[in-house]
């Protein structure tokens, strides 16, 4: 998304509250914690879930490395959503001819640098290119 008049002309930067990063936590968090599950009731003995039999699955080795993957992966998943929470990455680039300064603006991790603001004059800058994954 962007947004021009004769002399500025500013796009926006989406960050990471994408769709994708929606599905990829979600995922991540529904099967490390499956896997988490698993890995105790190996360790109880019992059925949490009862789609697995936890019976067939020794809680040494198998059952520990479960519980490893799991807790990893809560991690990550925990993780990536305080990354959509955050929204970081997203801003925007401003170029303003009449005044001859670029902007670009984005949010980061919490703390004392979460807002990174650089301003440039245009005649520094040899060439810009803008590409969008």
């Amino acid at each position: 998304m962007s947004w021009r008049s004769e002399h500025i002309w500013i796009e926006l930067i989406a960050g990471s509250r994408k769709i994708s990063n929606f599905c990829w936590a979600i995922i991540l968090f529904l099967g490390s914690l499956g896997f988490l599950l698993i890995g105790i009731s190996s360790y109880l003995d019992r059925n949490l879930i009862s789609l697995f039999p936890s019976q067939q699955i020794l809680f040494f080795p198998q059952g520990i490395v479960m519980s490893f993957y799991g807790l990893v992966g809560l991690f990550i998943s925990s993780y990536l959503w305080c990354t959509i929470s955050w929204n970081v990455g997203s801003g925007y680039d401003r170029f303003d001819r009449k005044e001859g300064i670029v902007c670009i603006f984005r949010w980061g991790f919490p703390g004392k640098n979460r807002r990174i603001l650089l301003r440039l004059f245009m005649k520094d800058i040899q060439s810009i290119r803008i590409e969008v994954k």
